[in-house]
Protein backbone atom coordinates (compact mmCIF):
# COMPACT_ATOMS: atom_id res chain seq x y z
CA UNK A 1 0.00 0.00 0.00
CA UNK A 2 1.01 3.60 -0.56
CA UNK A 3 2.37 5.15 2.64
CA UNK A 4 0.58 8.28 3.79
CA UNK A 5 0.96 10.38 6.94
CA UNK A 6 -1.30 9.82 9.93
CA UNK A 7 -4.06 12.25 10.75
CA UNK A 8 -2.53 15.03 12.82
CA UNK A 9 -2.83 18.72 13.57
CA UNK A 10 -1.03 19.70 10.36
CA UNK A 11 -3.03 17.26 8.23
CA UNK A 12 -5.46 18.83 5.79
CA UNK A 13 -9.14 18.14 6.35
CA UNK A 14 -11.99 17.67 3.91
CA UNK A 15 -14.21 20.21 5.68
CA UNK A 16 -11.55 22.93 5.59
CA UNK A 17 -10.28 22.16 2.08
CA UNK A 18 -13.78 22.27 0.59
CA UNK A 19 -15.39 24.98 2.74
CA UNK A 20 -15.57 27.35 -0.25
CA UNK A 21 -16.87 24.64 -2.60
CA UNK A 22 -19.55 22.51 -0.92
CA UNK A 23 -20.21 20.68 2.36
CA UNK A 24 -18.49 17.30 2.56
CA UNK A 25 -20.60 14.88 4.56
CA UNK A 26 -20.65 11.30 5.78
CA UNK A 27 -23.27 8.66 6.51
CA UNK A 28 -23.33 7.71 10.19
CA UNK A 29 -25.09 5.43 12.65
CA UNK A 30 -25.68 6.04 16.35
CA UNK A 31 -22.75 3.75 17.23
CA UNK A 32 -20.28 5.91 15.26
CA UNK A 33 -21.01 8.96 17.45
CA UNK A 34 -18.39 8.05 20.05
CA UNK A 35 -14.78 6.88 20.00
CA UNK A 36 -12.24 7.24 17.16
CA UNK A 37 -14.87 7.33 14.43
CA UNK A 38 -16.59 10.30 16.08
CA UNK A 39 -13.25 12.12 16.25
CA UNK A 40 -12.67 11.51 12.55
CA UNK A 41 -16.23 12.62 11.70
CA UNK A 42 -15.97 15.93 13.54
CA UNK A 43 -12.44 16.58 12.30
CA UNK A 44 -13.02 15.84 8.63
CA UNK A 45 -16.68 16.38 7.74
CA UNK A 46 -19.12 19.30 7.80
CA UNK A 47 -22.34 17.32 7.32
CA UNK A 48 -23.88 14.02 8.44
CA UNK A 49 -26.57 11.74 6.99
CA UNK A 50 -28.21 8.95 9.01
CA UNK A 51 -27.29 5.79 7.10
CA UNK A 52 -30.37 3.87 8.29
CA UNK A 53 -31.91 5.59 11.32
CA UNK A 54 -34.43 7.70 9.37
CA UNK A 55 -35.52 5.09 6.83
CA UNK A 56 -39.18 4.10 7.10
CA UNK A 57 -38.66 0.68 8.69
CA UNK A 58 -36.19 1.67 11.42
CA UNK A 59 -37.92 4.92 12.40
CA UNK A 60 -41.58 3.80 12.05
CA UNK A 61 -41.68 0.04 12.76
CA UNK A 62 -45.37 0.01 13.78
CA UNK A 63 -48.23 2.26 12.77
CA UNK A 64 -48.62 3.83 16.20
CA UNK A 65 -44.94 3.74 17.21
CA UNK A 66 -41.88 5.68 16.15
CA UNK A 67 -38.31 4.77 17.16
CA UNK A 68 -36.73 8.22 17.42
CA UNK A 69 -33.72 7.40 19.57
CA UNK A 70 -30.98 6.90 16.96
CA UNK A 71 -32.18 9.68 14.66
CA UNK A 72 -32.44 12.08 17.60
CA UNK A 73 -28.89 11.17 18.68
CA UNK A 74 -27.48 11.87 15.20
CA UNK A 75 -29.23 15.24 14.93
CA UNK A 76 -28.07 16.21 18.43
CA UNK A 77 -24.48 15.20 17.59
CA UNK A 78 -24.57 17.34 14.46
CA UNK A 79 -25.96 20.36 16.28
CA UNK A 80 -23.40 20.03 19.08
CA UNK A 81 -20.57 19.96 16.54
CA UNK A 82 -21.87 22.65 14.16
CA UNK A 83 -22.59 20.22 11.33
CA UNK A 84 -25.36 20.19 8.73
CA UNK A 85 -27.78 17.24 8.49
CA UNK A 86 -29.21 15.59 5.36
CA UNK A 87 -32.31 13.52 6.03
CA UNK A 88 -32.48 10.08 4.39
CA UNK A 89 -35.03 8.94 3.28
CA UNK A 90 -38.79 9.64 3.40
CA UNK A 91 -40.17 7.28 0.74
CA UNK A 92 -38.35 4.15 -0.49
CA UNK A 93 -39.66 0.79 -1.67
CA UNK A 94 -36.99 -0.99 0.40
CA UNK A 95 -36.95 -1.02 4.21
CA UNK A 96 -40.62 -0.03 4.31
CA UNK A 97 -42.46 -1.89 7.10
CA UNK A 98 -45.10 -4.36 5.90
CA UNK A 99 -47.84 -2.67 7.93
CA UNK A 100 -47.61 0.33 5.62
CA UNK A 101 -49.23 -1.57 2.75
CA UNK A 102 -51.72 -3.83 4.58
CA UNK A 103 -54.72 -3.56 6.86
CA UNK A 104 -55.26 -5.51 10.09
CA UNK A 105 -56.54 -8.54 8.20
CA UNK A 106 -53.48 -8.58 5.95
CA UNK A 107 -55.23 -7.25 2.84
CA UNK A 108 -53.62 -4.60 0.67
CA UNK A 109 -54.79 -1.09 1.54
CA UNK A 110 -56.43 1.36 -0.84
CA UNK A 111 -54.78 4.29 -2.58
CA UNK A 112 -56.46 6.68 -0.13
CA UNK A 113 -55.25 4.80 2.96
CA UNK A 114 -51.68 4.52 1.68
CA UNK A 115 -51.56 8.21 0.76
CA UNK A 116 -52.82 9.13 4.22
CA UNK A 117 -50.18 6.92 5.85
CA UNK A 118 -47.45 8.41 3.66
CA UNK A 119 -48.61 11.93 4.50
CA UNK A 120 -48.74 11.20 8.22
CA UNK A 121 -45.30 9.58 8.19
CA UNK A 122 -43.66 12.45 6.29
CA UNK A 123 -45.42 15.07 8.39
CA UNK A 124 -44.31 13.41 11.64
CA UNK A 125 -40.69 12.78 10.63
CA UNK A 126 -40.01 16.05 8.79
CA UNK A 127 -41.95 17.99 11.41
CA UNK A 128 -39.91 16.58 14.28
CA UNK A 129 -36.65 17.83 12.75
CA UNK A 130 -37.96 21.02 11.14
CA UNK A 131 -35.21 23.64 11.08
CA UNK A 132 -32.55 21.07 12.02
CA UNK A 133 -32.32 19.23 8.68
CA UNK A 134 -31.38 21.39 5.69
CA UNK A 135 -32.10 18.80 2.97
CA UNK A 136 -34.11 15.61 2.57
CA UNK A 137 -33.91 12.68 0.18
CA UNK A 138 -37.68 12.59 -0.30
CA UNK A 139 -38.10 9.77 -2.82
CA UNK A 140 -35.38 7.16 -3.27
CA UNK A 141 -34.77 4.86 -6.26
CA UNK A 142 -38.17 5.13 -7.97
CA UNK A 143 -36.73 4.44 -11.44
CA UNK A 144 -35.89 0.87 -12.62
CA UNK A 145 -32.50 -0.09 -14.06
CA UNK A 146 -33.91 -1.99 -17.02
CA UNK A 147 -36.92 -1.90 -19.33
CA UNK A 148 -38.57 1.02 -21.09
CA UNK A 149 -40.77 2.27 -18.25
CA UNK A 150 -39.84 5.28 -16.13
CA UNK A 151 -41.37 3.93 -12.92
CA UNK A 152 -40.20 1.06 -10.73
CA UNK A 153 -43.18 -1.26 -10.07
CA UNK A 154 -43.03 -0.80 -6.30
CA UNK A 155 -45.92 -1.15 -3.85
CA UNK A 156 -46.19 2.64 -3.73
CA UNK A 157 -46.54 2.71 -7.53
CA UNK A 158 -48.93 -0.26 -7.67
CA UNK A 159 -51.30 1.05 -5.02
CA UNK A 160 -51.14 4.83 -5.55
CA UNK A 161 -49.91 5.32 -9.10
CA UNK A 162 -47.08 7.48 -10.43
CA UNK A 163 -48.30 10.55 -8.53
CA UNK A 164 -47.10 9.07 -5.21
CA UNK A 165 -43.79 10.79 -6.04
CA UNK A 166 -45.24 14.28 -6.39
CA UNK A 167 -47.43 13.72 -3.31
CA UNK A 168 -44.37 12.82 -1.24
CA UNK A 169 -42.63 16.04 -2.27
CA UNK A 170 -45.74 18.10 -1.56
CA UNK A 171 -46.12 16.55 1.91
CA UNK A 172 -42.44 17.18 2.73
CA UNK A 173 -42.60 20.79 1.53
CA UNK A 174 -45.70 21.43 3.63
CA UNK A 175 -44.00 19.94 6.71
CA UNK A 176 -40.84 22.09 6.31
CA UNK A 177 -41.04 24.79 3.60
CA UNK A 178 -37.37 25.74 4.12
CA UNK A 179 -35.85 22.28 3.57
CA UNK A 180 -34.23 21.47 0.21
CA UNK A 181 -35.95 18.43 -1.29
CA UNK A 182 -34.08 15.85 -3.39
CA UNK A 183 -34.90 12.93 -5.63
CA UNK A 184 -32.15 10.33 -4.99
CA UNK A 185 -31.01 7.40 -7.17
CA UNK A 186 -28.07 5.20 -8.20
CA UNK A 187 -26.72 4.29 -11.65
CA UNK A 188 -27.30 7.89 -12.73
CA UNK A 189 -24.32 7.69 -15.12
CA UNK A 190 -25.92 4.87 -17.13
CA UNK A 191 -27.23 6.62 -20.27
CA UNK A 192 -30.60 4.83 -20.30
CA UNK A 193 -31.32 5.24 -16.60
CA UNK A 194 -30.09 8.84 -16.60
CA UNK A 195 -32.58 9.63 -19.34
CA UNK A 196 -35.46 8.00 -17.44
CA UNK A 197 -34.61 9.94 -14.26
CA UNK A 198 -34.33 13.11 -16.34
CA UNK A 199 -37.81 12.56 -17.83
CA UNK A 200 -39.26 11.91 -14.37
CA UNK A 201 -37.76 15.11 -12.96
CA UNK A 202 -38.77 17.09 -16.03
CA UNK A 203 -42.40 16.00 -15.47
CA UNK A 204 -42.23 16.98 -11.80
CA UNK A 205 -40.78 20.40 -12.64
CA UNK A 206 -43.44 20.99 -15.31
CA UNK A 207 -46.11 20.37 -12.65
CA UNK A 208 -44.39 22.79 -10.23
CA UNK A 209 -43.75 20.00 -7.74
CA UNK A 210 -41.39 21.32 -5.01
CA UNK A 211 -38.32 19.30 -6.02
CA UNK A 212 -35.11 21.30 -5.57
CA UNK A 213 -32.36 18.86 -6.40
CA UNK A 214 -31.22 15.45 -7.54
CA UNK A 215 -28.96 13.14 -5.56
CA UNK A 216 -26.48 11.08 -7.57
CA UNK A 217 -25.71 8.26 -5.16
CA UNK A 218 -22.15 7.75 -6.31
CA UNK A 219 -21.83 4.03 -5.53
CA UNK A 220 -19.01 3.76 -8.04
CA UNK A 221 -15.80 1.77 -8.53
CA UNK A 222 -12.22 2.13 -9.67
CA UNK A 223 -13.53 1.24 -13.17
CA UNK A 224 -16.51 3.63 -13.41
CA UNK A 225 -17.81 6.19 -14.16
CA UNK A 226 -15.73 8.03 -16.73
CA UNK A 227 -15.27 11.79 -16.42
CA UNK A 228 -17.47 12.25 -19.51
CA UNK A 229 -20.31 10.19 -18.01
CA UNK A 230 -20.18 12.13 -14.75
CA UNK A 231 -20.05 15.48 -16.56
CA UNK A 232 -23.08 14.51 -18.63
CA UNK A 233 -25.11 13.58 -15.55
CA UNK A 234 -24.31 16.76 -13.65
CA UNK A 235 -24.96 19.10 -16.57
CA UNK A 236 -28.12 17.34 -17.79
CA UNK A 237 -29.82 17.43 -14.37
CA UNK A 238 -28.61 20.97 -13.72
CA UNK A 239 -30.27 22.04 -16.99
CA UNK A 240 -33.62 21.57 -15.22
CA UNK A 241 -32.64 24.22 -12.67
CA UNK A 242 -31.94 21.56 -10.04
CA UNK A 243 -29.11 21.50 -7.53
CA UNK A 244 -26.98 18.36 -7.80
CA UNK A 245 -25.48 16.49 -4.85
CA UNK A 246 -23.37 13.36 -4.61
CA UNK A 247 -25.23 11.64 -1.80
CA UNK A 248 -23.73 8.20 -1.13
CA UNK A 249 -20.14 8.23 -2.37
CA UNK A 250 -17.86 5.23 -2.24
CA UNK A 251 -15.41 3.84 -4.80
CA UNK A 252 -15.27 0.05 -4.68
CA UNK A 253 -11.98 -1.65 -5.53
CA UNK A 254 -14.02 -4.41 -7.19
CA UNK A 255 -15.96 -4.20 -10.46
CA UNK A 256 -19.36 -2.61 -9.82
CA UNK A 257 -22.35 -4.92 -9.49
CA UNK A 258 -25.84 -3.93 -8.39
CA UNK A 259 -27.31 -7.39 -7.69
CA UNK A 260 -26.43 -9.65 -4.77
CA UNK A 261 -24.64 -12.90 -5.73
CA UNK A 262 -22.82 -15.86 -4.21
CA UNK A 263 -19.14 -15.65 -3.34
CA UNK A 264 -16.67 -17.21 -5.81
CA UNK A 265 -13.11 -18.47 -5.13
CA UNK A 266 -11.76 -15.36 -6.90
CA UNK A 267 -13.56 -13.07 -4.40
CA UNK A 268 -10.67 -13.00 -1.95
CA UNK A 269 -11.20 -9.43 -0.78
CA UNK A 270 -7.46 -8.64 -0.75
CA UNK A 271 -6.42 -5.04 -1.40
CA UNK A 272 -3.55 -4.84 -3.90
CA UNK A 273 -1.19 -1.89 -4.61
CA UNK A 274 -2.75 -1.67 -8.08
CA UNK A 275 -6.23 -1.26 -6.60
CA UNK A 276 -4.97 1.42 -4.22
CA UNK A 277 -3.38 3.35 -7.06
CA UNK A 278 -6.43 3.07 -9.33
CA UNK A 279 -8.67 4.21 -6.51
CA UNK A 280 -6.50 7.27 -5.84
CA UNK A 281 -6.63 8.20 -9.54
CA UNK A 282 -10.42 7.69 -9.69
CA UNK A 283 -11.05 9.83 -6.60
CA UNK A 284 -8.87 12.59 -8.07
CA UNK A 285 -10.94 12.60 -11.26
CA UNK A 286 -14.20 12.66 -9.32
CA UNK A 287 -13.26 15.61 -7.14
CA UNK A 288 -11.67 17.50 -10.02
CA UNK A 289 -15.07 17.22 -11.71
CA UNK A 290 -17.01 18.13 -8.56
CA UNK A 291 -14.97 21.32 -8.02
CA UNK A 292 -15.49 22.32 -11.64
CA UNK A 293 -19.24 22.43 -10.93
CA UNK A 294 -19.03 24.53 -7.77
CA UNK A 295 -22.38 26.26 -7.29
CA UNK A 296 -24.34 23.66 -9.23
CA UNK A 297 -22.98 20.83 -7.09
CA UNK A 298 -24.06 21.72 -3.54
CA UNK A 299 -22.84 18.78 -1.47
CA UNK A 300 -20.83 15.55 -1.44
CA UNK A 301 -21.59 12.82 1.12
CA UNK A 302 -19.50 9.68 1.68
CA UNK A 303 -21.37 6.48 2.51
CA UNK A 304 -19.57 5.36 5.71
CA UNK A 305 -16.58 6.75 7.57
CA UNK A 306 -13.68 4.38 6.90
CA UNK A 307 -12.73 1.00 5.45
CA UNK A 308 -13.04 -0.54 8.93
CA UNK A 309 -16.77 -1.01 8.35
CA UNK A 310 -18.66 -0.41 5.11
CA UNK A 311 -21.90 -1.79 3.65
CA UNK A 312 -19.85 -3.00 0.66
CA UNK A 313 -18.11 -5.57 2.90
CA UNK A 314 -21.21 -7.69 2.34
CA UNK A 315 -22.69 -6.37 -0.90
CA UNK A 316 -23.00 -7.64 -3.53
CA UNK A 317 -20.88 -10.56 -2.28
CA UNK A 318 -21.58 -11.76 1.29
CA UNK A 319 -18.42 -11.73 3.42
CA UNK A 320 -16.12 -10.11 0.84
CA UNK A 321 -14.09 -7.18 2.18
CA UNK A 322 -14.06 -3.89 0.27
CA UNK A 323 -11.97 -0.74 0.71
CA UNK A 324 -14.06 2.04 -0.84
CA UNK A 325 -13.33 5.10 1.33
CA UNK A 326 -10.65 7.72 1.95
CA UNK A 327 -9.63 6.36 5.35
CA UNK A 328 -8.30 2.85 6.02
CA UNK A 329 -9.32 0.35 8.70
CA UNK A 330 -7.12 2.18 11.24
CA UNK A 331 -8.80 5.52 10.35
CA UNK A 332 -5.63 6.72 8.59
CA UNK A 333 -5.85 8.71 5.33
CA UNK A 334 -5.13 6.75 2.15
CA UNK A 335 -3.48 7.83 -1.10
CA UNK A 336 -6.97 8.67 -2.36
CA UNK A 337 -7.40 11.17 0.49
CA UNK A 338 -4.22 12.99 -0.54
CA UNK A 339 -5.49 13.22 -4.12
CA UNK A 340 -8.77 14.74 -2.91
CA UNK A 341 -7.28 17.44 -0.62
CA UNK A 342 -4.24 18.38 -2.71
CA UNK A 343 -5.09 20.27 -5.89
Amino acid sequence: MVSVPAVGQAQKTLRETYKDYFPVGVAVSARTLSGPEAELITQQFSSVTPENAMKMGPIHPEESRYAWQDADAIVAFAQKNGMKVRGHTLCWHNQTPKWFFTDQSGKQVSREVLLERLKQHINDVVGRYKGKIYAWDVVNEAVPDTGAGIYRRSKFYEIIGEDYIEKAFEYAHAADPDAKLFYNDYNTESASKREKIFQLLKKLKAKNVPVHGVGLQGHWSIYEPTAAELEKSITQFASLGLAVQITELDVSVHPKEHERRERKPTDNGVLTPEMTEKQAVQYKMLFDTFRKHKGTLTGVTFWNVSDKSTWLDNFPVPGRKDYPLLFDSQYKPKAAFNNVVNF
